[in-house]
């Protein structure tokens, strides 16, 4: 599911970058791995074990952003009578890591890659994750290859996981997909992700899922001031986005038929959360009447639009619900559904980013193969989800905090001027405090008032923009 993205340019002794780098220090963020981590890692990276199944004549291919280095997904999309199969190749990160191992410590420690506006903080070295590991073109690696084979329709039909070797011929970024594809250009393995993710998005839309179409938000220094641009999503980012969704929802179902597994869940956004991102629209004038739903307002937002961008943005906050459930013996849980995907869903494509891939690939691996999961598996697996839990506090955490810190530094000059603003929030603890959203620029802060209303319209003043330390703080005009 996306994450809100900010990214930040410029030298690192540069304000921003500065107060990001204080972040990090303030919320003791390792730097780096300890010595023994990084002497296992390269160990790891020299011999990993090879697959007993070779699925390197088939040419697979990644997209990813231009600038990501840790390839953990590759796919082969292909015709099968009048349906389609997707190979989807996984990096198969166990190949590399000893249970219970240094590696396998810090891992357990980290848990996700965190993601700053100027830099990420790994879960694993980079000899593995941006190497070995990966599934860079014209090399040889280990992963957990899936096959799903569709209908007509897009609806899967079957689906396996196999451990093999896989090449992957190609390195693609969305922008040179989009193109080749609008141009005709695009050979089928490439081309047919058009028609599968415009079929599975049918399918998405049928059953009530959402896909948050989240503009990247990026932050330029310009004449000694910052100003924010956003970088819409192509078609082709939702088409790759739907083969992600597709392997998940089908771990789960798998898992789930086997009686052992993790899933990711979420239950429907309480009222509160939905009159609270109402009221941004309010705020951020993007249209949305009462009889609307949620998802059908999505489907009519332009992401090129700055209003709808910075409103896409704040629906991320919606996700913030979600969790991961674990079951074992066929005793399934009372939730296993991800409101968002409106279906069983389980997160099993980003091994080198999150810690629980590892566990879910394990876990529908020794399925397909009528085995019983590793021991190490199923000793973590009971506390995994408070690991997982632990992790994504901390991930929030610094996103809330990497966007205050960009707000901030986007008015640190203009302390004293008058906004439009809408207020969304009031604090329960203490009414004279409470969040508004600013319009322009579309930027959310705290605001001290008396007799505050949420989703009434306001002037404010801006009282303090300070990204080192106290960030935003508007006063009612």
């Amino acid at each position: 599911m996306p994450r809100r993205e900010i990214r930040v340019t410029g030298a690192p002794e540069a304000p921003l970058r500065a107060a990001l780098a204080a972040l990090r220090a303030e919320l003791g963020i390792p730097e780096d791995f300890p010595p023994e981590v990084r002497a296992e890692a390269e160990r790891a990276a020299k011999v990993p074990p090879p697959p007993s199944y070779d699925a390197t004549d088939i040419p697979f291919f990644t997209l990813d952003p231009p600038a990501a280095t840790d390839l953990d997904r590759a796919a082969h999309l292909s015709r099968r009578g009048t349906g389609y199969r997707v190979r989807y190749a996984i990096a198969d990160v166990a190949a590399f890591v000893v249970p219970g191992g240094p590696l396998d410590a810090a891992a357990h420690r980290r848990v996700t890659t965190l993601y700053f506006p100027d830099e990420k903080v790994p879960l694993h070295p980079a000899v593995l994750s941006e190497d070995a590991a990966g599934l860079l073109p014209g090399r040889t690696r280990p992963a957990a290859l899936w096959t799903v084979d569709l209908d007509a329709d897009g609806r899967a039909l079957t689906a396996d996981v196999r451990r093999a070797l896989v090449r992957s011929r190609a390195r693609l970024d969305h922008a040179g997909v989009q193109r080749d594809i609008d141009a005709g250009t695009a050979e089928e393995p490439v081309a047919l992700l058009k028609e599968i993710g415009e079929a599975r998005q049918r399918l998405e839309a049928e059953r009530g899922g959402i896909s948050l179409n989240v503009p990247e938000q990026e932050i330029v220094e310009h004449h000694h001031a910052y100003e924010p641009r956003y970088r819409a999503p192509l078609p082709a980012d939702g088409w790759n986005a739907q083969l992600s969704l597709l392997t998940g929802m089908a771990a789960a179902d798998l898992m789930l038929a086997h009686g052992t597994g993790i899933l990711r869940t979420l239950p429907a956004a309480p009222d509160g959360a939905v009159g609270r991102l109402r009221r941004t629209a309010t705020a951020l004038r993007v249209d949305w009447p009462h009889h609307v739903s949620y998802a059908a307002l999505l489907r009519t937002l332009d992401p090129d639009d700055p209003r709808h961008a910075a409103f896409l943005q704040e629906c991320t906050t919606l996700l913030r619900g979600a969790g991961y459930t674990v079951f074992r013996d066929g005793a399934l849980p009372a939730l296993t559904t991800h409101a968002a995907v409106a279906a069983p869903y389980a997160h099993c494509t980003a091994p080198l980013r999150r810690l629980a891939d590892r566990y879910s690939a394990e876990i529908c691996l020794a399925a397909c193969a009528g085995q019983t999961p590793p021991d190490w598996v199923l000793a973590g697996l009971d506390a995994l989800p408070r690991r997982m839990a632990d992790g994504s506090r901390l991930a929030g955490t610094v996103e809330r905090e990497c966007v205050d810190i960009v707000a901030a530094a986007l008015l640190e000059d203009r302390v004293g001027e008058v906004f439009d603003a809408c207020l969304v929030d009031v604090d329960e603890h203490r009414p004279a405090v409470g969040t508004v959203q600013v319009l322009s620029p579309a930027v959310v802060g705290r605001v001290e008032g008396e007799h505050l209303t949420p989703g009434e319209r306001l002037r404010v003043r801006l009282a303090r923009a300070d990204p080192g330390r106290s960030k935003l703080l508007f006063t009612v005009v």
